[in-house]
């Protein structure tokens, strides 16, 4: 395994709240040592701030906002809305095989890929679980057996949140599996007993196997427990083999500015995986969470060629009917005039291979 992180490329210029100097985030300094990491973990000897909050590009809710909430009781769909569920897709098949210039892409719910690039296997945010705290169990099942997955190389984590990061599917992985993770995530795993953990600040990299991994920003937060809000950092992902393949894994995210940035640092994005639900009630979740129409747009900064959808069809987070998202993307794709079969709108459990 190669892990090395690399600076940023900004000028002084572009050090503006929230854009980490080319040494990285306000408040963390390199101590002593730091070019000579522990073995297995590369990262071990850095510090980062207390707090990411100063990368917030929204507000967090306030009491305001939370009693509107609970005012009006709308987080969860009517029956009405849940009527579709048995229509969700759900599809599983066989993975393909692919061979090491091409690259494959499985979706097994939520925000849960099987990446296989540049000859390895690497995981998207994994949640194997029925059910996740605070939510209802799983509205489609998951869309490919944890006994069926290739030996894993490597687990990417864009955030903490529940959804994103499920305790009871890490817990099945061999805790020699090599985990990149946000700033400040790392002890998370390392309390878990993880001995490959690499954390990377945003416009970081670092590289396993011949493949590239570069952690860029998004617009979201971080919360795990009443006292750790933004105590981590969060983002997506951009995986490049050595073919120069891209696929950018967002996350969990609001839109804004950064998707036209991470295009313009990162050219040439072959597949954008973007989160399409969980967007209503629109006032509360505008900030951190896309909605079809946003995640076309945001399709579209990046400058990708293909987009396929996520963050939906599998937990009930929020108050839109669960087809909508769907309706809603098909409708905006179309406004775009762009191919059709650059939509890969895959049902779970269905796979799709980016060739050269």
């Amino acid at each position: 395994m190669t892990e090395r992180t690399a600076p940023t490329d900004r000028t002084p210029a572009d050090r503006t709240p929230g854009n980490p100097a080319p040494d990285g985030p306000p408040g963390r300094t390199r101590p002593p040592g730091d070019g000579a990491p522990h073995p297995l973990d590369r990262t071990r000897g850095r510090t980062w701030p207390r707090s990411f909050a100063d990368r917030l590009t929204a507000p967090l809710p306030g009491v305001r906002a939370m009693a509107r909430l609970a005012r009006e009781g709308a987080v969860r769909p009517t029956a009405e809305g849940l009527r579709d569920i048995p229509h969700l897709p759900f599809a599983p098949e066989p993975m393909p095989a692919v061979d090491t210039g091409g690259v494959a892409v499985t979706w097994a719910g939520h925000a849960s890929w099987i990446i296989r690039a540049g000859g390895l296997t690497v995981l998207t945010d994994p949640v194997w679980s029925r059910r996740i705290l605070g939510t209802p169990a799983r509205i489609t099942p998951v869309g490919v057996r944890w006994e069926d997955l290739p030996p894993v190389d490597a687990v990417v984590i864009s955030h903490n949140h529940y959804d994103h990061l499920d305790a009871p599917t890490i817990r099945r992985l061999p805790r020699d599996t090599p985990v990149l993770v946000p700033a400040g995530l790392g002890r998370w795993f390392r309390r878990r007993r993880f001995t490959r953990v690499t954390e990377l600040d945003w416009w970081e990299h670092t590289e396993l196997g011949g493949v590239r991994f570069d952690f860029v920003p998004s617009h979201h937060w971080s919360k795990r427990t009443l006292t750790d809000t933004c105590r981590s950092l969060w983002g997506g992902w951009v995986v490049r083999d050595a073919h120069g393949h891209r696929v950018y894994f967002a996350g969990d995210t609001g839109y804004g500015h950064w998707f036209r940035e991470i295009g313009r640092r990162l050219p040439g994005i072959d597949l954008a995986l973007l989160p399409i639900g969980a967007y209503a009630p629109r006032w509360w979740l505008r900030d951190v969470h896309t909605d079809p129409e946003e995640a076309v747009q945001a399709f579209l900064d990046l400058g990708a060629h293909v987009m396929a959808p996520m963050h939906w069809a599998t937990f009930v987070l929020s108050a839109e009917p669960v087809m909508e998202p769907l309706t809603r993307l098909h409708a905006a794709w179309e406004r775009t005039g762009l191919p059709r079969d650059r939509l890969w709108d895959l049902p779970v459990g269905a796979s799709r291979i980016l060739h050269a």
